[in-house]
């Protein structure tokens, strides 16, 4: 991988004749009634981190709550349950700007049940282009994940310790007893990259690669931090990063602009729409 401060560079200088389609489309499915917020976070970091278009397919009820909040996204309302989370009809109902997105981001405050379930199976099944699965991603298909094909596209996955140790069938002990180990097995297991999330965040993938983020502070332990993690990570693939290039510049960013944030908040008052602003100074420091 090329140095990852290189391709940040590379990112905040950008040719005059380009437009929106130059930078791709980031399609996430996320939201549930109650957790409207994490859609929104993860649609906005998404277009902060340069993608030329983002577009959030959230449940209907969720849509006229939150819709207003981000006047730069695309909304796809969709058919809920009477819980207020997706149907297993997601994939149907966003069909179209699959075939249109460079990524996926899915799993943002997307709720538990067997409705979520099978959206997610189906989603994956299908999608065209890679994946981002976080939080209610992971845990919907943690049972069946091991059914995933290497031919299938590519996926990243963003796991906290908790989410690790259920996909691997261990204790969150033996998670953090030896994280490298841990991301690098599922990497292995699942032919993804894995993100393994905490102090010194941990990327690896199938192929022995690994990168050990040094970015970011203790203020970051807060609701939606991760979040705005999935929705970066989203937005350097469309760009054109590969998956892993993709998630280990999305941890080094995110950090990074944990630490510009805490500079003007303070790490015990940072939340993480904060983060959004601190990456905005982190491209300026990068583009003078």
């Amino acid at each position: 991988m090329n140095n990852i401060q290189d391709i940040v560079v590379s990112l905040t200088n950008r040719a005059p004749d380009t437009h929106k389609g130059t930078y791709g489309t980031v399609l996430s499915v996320c939201g549930s009634f109650g957790m409207g917020g994490a859609a929104v976070l993860c649609a906005k970091a998404a277009l902060r981190v340069g993608a030329g278009l983002s577009v959030c397919a959230t449940p209907r009820s969720v849509y006229t709550v939150m819709g207003g909040a981000l006047p730069e996204v695309v909304f796809v309302p969709l058919a809920e349950t009477e819980n207020g989370t997706v149907t297993p009809h997601v994939s149907r109902e966003t069909r179209v700007w699959q075939q249109k997105a460079a990524a996926l981001v899915l799993g943002c405050g997307l709720g538990r049940g067997d409705a979520v379930e099978a959206a997610v199976l189906n989603l994956l099944e299908e999608a065209p282009c890679p994946v981002v699965l976080d939080a209610d991603g992971i845990n919907a298909v943690s049972a069946h994940i091991l059914k995933r094909e290497r031919e299938t596209p590519p996926l990243i996955l963003t796991p906290h310790p908790m989410e690790m140790a259920r996909l691997l069938h261990c204790s969150v002990d033996e998670v953090q007893r030896d994280r490298e180990s841990a991301a690098g097995r599922a990497a292995e297991r699942f032919h993804a990259v894995a993100v393994l999330k905490g102090h010194h965040t941990v990327v690896a993938d199938e192929h022995g690669q690994v990168y050990i983020n040094q970015t970011g502070n203790p203020g970051m332990a807060t609701a939606g931090s991760g979040d705005v993690l999935a929705g970066m990570i989203g937005g350097l693939l469309a760009q054109g990063l590969s998956p892993f290039e993709a998630a280990a510049v999305g941890v080094y960013l995110h950090g990074a602009a944990g630490d510009a944030a805490i500079k003007h908040v303070g790490m015990p008052s940072l939340v993480s729409s904060d983060l959004l602003d601190g990456l905005c100074e982190v491209f300026r420091g990068f583009s003078k």
